[in-house]
């Protein structure tokens, strides 16, 4: 069985935000993490939430 480490994954996504591309997070969990980074790193994000979870769209 493979456990997914939700910081791990928050990290990979905020390092794909900062190269650029548009990510994409489904849980709770990885949203609220993925906010909390984006807020430490200052960054320039718009955000669109459905009800399926929510796309990191950012901003040039």
């Amino acid at each position: 069985m493979f456990v997914f480490d939700k910081r791990q994954m928050a990290d990979d996504k905020l390092n794909e935000l900062l190269s650029g591309n548009t990510v994409y997070a489904e849980t709770e969990e990885l949203i609220r993490l993925m906010n909390r980074r984006i807020e430490s790193h200052d960054l320039d994000i718009t955000v669109d939430s459905t009800d399926l979870g929510c796309w990191f769209i950012p901003n040039n």
